[in-house]
Parts: C-alpha cells; structure tokens; sequence
C-alpha cells in the first residue's frame, strides 16, 4: 500500500544542514512541522504518520550544524518525537506499509550521527503495535543488546537499538528475557531499569516494580524521572494517598512555581487547593515566597500577603499585583504594595529605577482609598522608607 502523494511544506525546509548555528530558527522550524503533521491527521491519519517518518528521516541531519547548547532544539525534537511516536502507531496502515516505515525509521536511527532522534527506540514497541511483530524485532536486536550489556567489561559496550529492543520485548509481553537483560546491564541506567519497572507492572508486581525503581536511584540518575514513574504506577493502581506522600510533590516540578502547584491540584482533585500550597511551603523552607503567585491564582489573598512578606520577592511581581487589585481586593493590593517597597528598600530587585518605587506607592495608595485605611497605610510607609535597610534611603528621597 502506497499512501497518498502530498506536498509537506516543512520537507523542503529540512534538507541536510540547512540551518545554521542559531537554534531558535530551527526550534521555530520543528514547531511548524508538528503542527503540519498534527493538522493532516486529522483527516487522514495515515498520510500524517508518512509525514511523520519523512521528517523523523530528515531531522537529524538538517539540524547537524545547530548550537543545541541551550537545550532549546533538543526539547523540541523531544516533544516531535513522543507526538509522531503516537501518531504512527494509531495510524490504520497495512503491514507492509508499517514494515516499511519501521525499516525507514530504523536506518534513521542508525544514521542519526549528533545524535537528535536518540529516543525514538525507546516507542518501538508502541511503532510494532502488534505483539508479533513486536517479537519479531526483539530477535533481531536481542544478541546486540546481550552483548551490549555483558556484565564482563571488555565485552559491555554501547548498542544503539538497545532501548529498541527492550521497548519490543515489553510490548511482545516476553517479560522474563527483558529482566535478564535489565539485570545484567552493568551501568544500571535508569533509561534501561525503566523498562523493568513496567515489565514488573505488567505482571502484576506492582510493588516489586517501585522496589525496583527505588533501587535505581544513585548517583547522576535522574530523580524527577524515577520519581514521574513511581506516582505514575501508585495512581493507576487508584491509591492516591500514598502516591501523593511519597511522590506527588516531588514528581511534578515544572519550569514555574505556579505550573508546579496547578499540575499537583489536577492530578490530585481530591485534596484541598490550599492544603497542597502548605504542603509546597513547608518543603520550601526559606523561600515560602515564591509560592506567593500560586496562592494569588487561587484568591487565598491573605496567604499570599503573608507570603509576599516572608522571604524576598521581585518587587515588580509585587507591584503589579498590587495594580491588578486595586479595586477588586484592596487589602492584598495593599498588602503587595507594601511588601514591594520593603524588598526594594533592603536592596532586592534587578536595576530598581525612581519609577518603580513610585509605582509601587502609587498603587498602595489608591488601594488604601479604597479600603479606606489611608491613615494606617502612611505609617506603614513611613517605617520603611525610614528604615536600615540599604535602599530605605533611595526610597525616602523618591517619596520626600
């Protein structure tokens, strides 16, 4: 079966180091390329996984000269991979059409020098989709990957199609030969053990499985990842209690404190929003702060006056609470107002101009009209710009 002949815009825009050593370009470039594919699979499920295998085939080696220093283009071809992953195995194609996309897919993988696709192997199970096939390629790459994880040194060594074949063996279900393997890999690699956690679950082993996980930690193994996996089982099993002690808050670290908090309170809808912020806090002792923005987001306005006091915080975060709620809740916008001059007057703040201290004044007092406690406001005021602290005395000559 032969799919239907398209013109993919992003084909023409990846040939072979067609990019030079910027990386946003190339970041913009793979972000166009997914939404390209996502599009097409809509309507025509299998044109969109030969889109997907054309532009696994020609990533790497358009990408060969991009600085990926930053992670930025790494991240991307990460998150491109686990979408195509899926989009090729839902796909509705004939086996000979599948066969010949994994073989595509698999000189990739063998091609990709810097390397960029180096976790696609890890979905070849998911790419078989069938168990039989799925064993079929688990006997291809069986001896590499036995040889690869030899216990004895001068034999161990590097395979490729490893994750490959470990990710086959799990989805033809021969669970045993996959812990041989796993336990016999001298580097005990969290990226190999993985595999023997789900095989574990897989059969039922359900706290085998996170023994086994725990027993992965160590030096230069990635906690976060471990830590994912471990919630992952506990909350497929429905025992949330104990995957939230042991794992929840730990496991959903994001970019932001504020994405951390809203991952937490949407896998766990039972627990109370307010709970889960003291929860983080007291982890956090010393910079309960930063969950300032979190308890904003969820109207505990007190809480989050408090926290704006509690340890330093931007005082341009502060001051623009304190402007958004001037006339929606005036106390917090006091409370904000405040604490942003505190911050600037002991000299926290990134090139604090005249500007943002009146700002900062200037919110604090219309939101003290409205609370009609303007009195008490300018004492507050007084204290600080009176104060030791190092920028008390820019703050006074700003508002003399």
């Amino acid at each position: 079966m032969k799919t239907t002949k398209h013109k993919w815009i992003f084909r023409a825009r990846f040939r072979r180091n067609s990019f030079g050593w910027r990386s946003q370009p190339a970041v913009k470039r793979v972000k166009e390329a997914v939404s390209e594919i996502k599009k097409v699979a809509r309507k025509s499920p299998v044109l969109a996984a030969e889109g997907a295998v054309i532009f696994l085939e020609k990533v790497s080696p358009a990408l060969e000269q991009v600085d990926s220093s930053s992670g930025a283009i790494g991240s991307a071809v990460y998150n491109a991979i686990e979408i195509f992953s899926q989009i090729i195995a839902d796909a509705p194609a004939e086996d000979a059409l599948r066969d010949q996309w994994l073989e595509r897919l698999w000189q990739a993988v063998q091609d990709d020098d810097m390397p960029y696709i180096e976790r696609l192997p890890d979905h070849w199970g998911e790419l078989c989709v069938t168990p039989e096939r799925a064993s079929l390629w688990a006997d291809r790459l069986i001896d590499s990957t036995r040889a690869a994880f030899n216990p004895d040194p001068d034999i161990y060594g590097y395979y490729s199609g490893s994750s490959a074949c470990l990710s086959a063996l799990l989805k033809a279900k021969r669970y045993q030969e996959l812990m041989v393997l796993v336990e016999n890999n001298r580097s005990a690699l969290w990226h190999y053990r993985e595999f023997g956690v789900r095989a574990l679950v897989k059969t039922g082993h359900i706290r085998a499985a996170l023994q086994f996980a725990e027993e992965s930690r160590g030096l230069n193994q990635p906690n976060l990842a471990i830590n994912q996996v471990c919630e992952e089982i506990l909350l497929a099993q429905g025992l949330s209690e104990e995957a939230y002690d042991c794992y929840g808050l730990e496991a959903s670290q994001k970019m932001t404190n504020l994405a951390t908090f809203r991952a937490i309170v949407k896998k766990y809808p039972e627990k109370e929003p307010i709970d889960i912020l003291d929860d983080l806090i007291e982890e956090t002792t010393g910079a309960a702060g930063k969950w300032f923005t979190s308890a904003k987001s969820i109207g505990l306005y007190k809480k989050a006056g408090e926290l704006a006091m509690s340890s330093p915080l931007d005082p341009r975060t502060l001051t623009r609470a304190a402007r958004d709620f001037v006339e929606k809740e005036p106390t917090f916008a006091i409370e904000s107002g405040l604490a942003a001059l505190h911050w600037i007057s002991e000299g926290y703040g990134y090139e604090i101009t005249g500007l943002d201290v009146l700002e900062a004044y200037g919110h604090t007092m219309k939101a003290a009209k409205n609370a009609e406690c303007v009195d008490e406001t300018l004492k507050r005021i007084s204290i600080i710009r009176h104060g030791d602290g190092m920028g008390a005395e820019f703050i006074n000559n700003m508002l003399r």
